[in-house]
């Protein structure tokens, strides 16, 4: 089959590689239909995130067509299904606590101690990302197997297009995790840092929610006015100081609760950022929080703190003093995607979700890897790539 791989920093090629099989019972092989370009993957693509190694089939947004079965999946040949990134067993300690992406058994016992060893415990497994996390063949792909395929696919109704309902697979529920994870109340402020997928779908969540104001940050115009089409008010960071206009639009006590959507490669010119960025490049350091200082110091004293944005190190000149000083609440941590996808698909079913604004090219799989690079440098107007395998080259 033809597949995306990742064979170095900014080199990514589709190549022709083994078509999947089952292993366990539990399996099912998807033919993919739609797959989708996430913000997580330019981490990879940057080379960023350790533990991928060359050849490694990328991408962990798709959905598609079940084409065959173990015996113990629950899922028939025909039916079309989207696919959760987080790989869970359904079974587990964490998984009974419906903390799916906290997964126990999902990731290998012989690649646990990749992510143990950084963490304190080993990640579970997700697709298309990282041996850290298991070294999962992803979506971006024409075939790809799904473990546990009786716990995470959603089967969709033939009435709803791909287009519609792709997103279930991540950014949507990793949104709406995001605003459900700030607690909102009514008559709430909310500011949210960065206007990509997920910080456009936490926008969208956290109105629905019933918060009374949403303050997006960014700096491209487009992503801004996409922002705004939702009903948030917008920040440039470029032309305004961030910090000033957060207190003049919250009354000067603070915005409520903040959710950071940028993640671990935040842009700025602050020197902090600088630093962060040369350590990033030879080494020394993982991750830009520039996005998440920022945003710890504007919460209001009490308030709630949601980081959905990717983190994958360390960190320095990180403001714990606000935390403890401040009261602040923090939660974060990869999505429970298999919690919220009924819930969401019956919202888009409804007309209460829009998902389809989002995307601004589709290319065929053959073309993948001009697709990342657009989606990396033109990041204003190439706001959600999806391909389509088996399209013919445009």
């Amino acid at each position: 089959m033809r597949a995306l791989t990742w064979q170095g920093t900014h080199d990514v090629r589709v190549e022709t590689v083994d078509d999947p099989e089952i292993i366990n019972p539990r399996d099912a092989i998807i033919k993919v239909t739609s797959t989708a370009i996430c913000g997580s993957d330019l981490h990879l693509y940057d080379g960023v995130i350790p533990g991928v190694m060359s050849g490694d089939v990328l991408g962990h947004e798709f959905m598609g067509e079940v084409v065959e079965t173990g015996p113990k999946s629950t899922l028939q040949k025909g039916q079309r299904v989207v696919v959760p990134f987080t790989i869970s067993c359904g079974q587990c300690f964490h998984c009974s606590m419906l903390e799916y992406s906290c997964c126990s058994n999902s990731n290998p016992v012989e690649k646990q101690d990749m992510s143990a060893n950084l963490y304190g415990h080993a990640m579970a497994g997700l697709f298309g990302y990282s041996h850290m996390t298991g070294g999962y063949s992803g979506g971006q792909a024409e075939y790809v197997r799904v473990p546990y395929s009786d716990v995470g696919p959603i089967v969709v109704p033939d009435h709803m297009d791909d287009d519609t309902v792709l997103f279930l697979s991540d950014i949507l529920p990793t949104g709406w995790m995001a605003a459900e994870n700030a607690e909102i109340r009514p008559d709430d402020t909310i500011a949210v840092w960065g206007c990509g997928p997920v910080g456009l779908f936490a926008i969208q969540s956290a109105l629905l929610m019933g918060a009374s104001q949403v303050i997006a940050i960014d700096h491209y115009p487009h992503r801004l006015e996409l922002a705004r089409k939702l009903g948030a008010k917008v920040v440039n960071f470029r032309e305004t100081n961030v910090l000033e206009a957060l207190m003049d639009m919250s009354g000067g006590i603070g915005v409520d609760a903040v959710i950071d959507a940028v993640g671990m490669e935040a842009h700025g010119f602050a020197i902090e950022n600088m630093l962060d960025v040369a350590k990033q490049k030879i080494g020394m350091g993982a991750d830009r929080t520039t996005a998440l200082r920022e945003a710890l110091m504007a919460v209001r004293k009490g308030g709630r703190v949601s980081v959905p944005g990717v983190y994958g190190g360390l960190t320095d000149k990180f403001p714990i003093g606000a935390v403890m000083e401040k009261g602040l609440q923090l939660r974060t941590g990869q999505t429970h995607v298999q919690r919220y996808t009924k819930d969401l698909l019956a919202k888009i079913e409804e007309g209460k979700i829009d998902t389809t604004f989002l995307i601004s090219h589709r290319l065929p799989l053959e073309q993948a890897a001009e697709g990342y690079k657009n989606f990396k440098q033109q990041q204003d107007t190439w706001t959600k790539v999806v391909l389509k395998p088996g399209m013919e080259n445009a």
